[in-house]
């Protein structure tokens, strides 16, 4: 079990604290939900998870097979809907190296889509997940 810690710095800000490592991370509410959006905001954090962990999951399969998948690259957009207000989709494109064999793409994107994150979050937000 690990336990992140949180404090309120106020101004619609929070600090995280990983208390394994102690990294500390920031959030802000976002410019169109009355914040400044200088940082991170929660669901942007939803977002930036579930694309880690894909690219984590994929690395960790592909160590498992000396794939080398070292430049992969990624992205997330975020679409937020408001009654009530909510994640409605992202949209992710991850980009595997070139020179992978076919099966084994197939075999990493089948794997980076049963993450810890894709299998957790609930059936009411859309989830595009493209691998190129």
């Amino acid at each position: 079990m690990v336990r992140i810690n949180a404090r309120y710095d106020g101004n619609l800000r929070c600090t995280a604290t990983h208390t394994p490592s102690g990294a500390e991370l920031i959030t802000d509410a976002p410019t169109d939900n009355v914040g400044k959006g200088e940082s991170f905001s929660p669901t942007d954090l939803l977002a930036t998870s579930m694309l880690t962990c894909i690219m984590t999951i994929v690395a960790i399969r592909a160590d498992s097979r000396n794939i080398d998948v070292k430049n992969m690259k990624g992205s997330v957009e975020k679409s937020m809907a408001s009654d009530p207000r909510r994640i409605a989709k992202l949209d992710i494109t991850i980009e595997l190296p070139n020179g992978i064999p076919i099966e084994d793409r197939a075999w990493l994107i089948t794997e980076g889509c049963n993450c810890p994150i894709c299998v957790s979050v609930s059936e009411s937000m859309e989830v595009d997940v493209t691998f190129e």
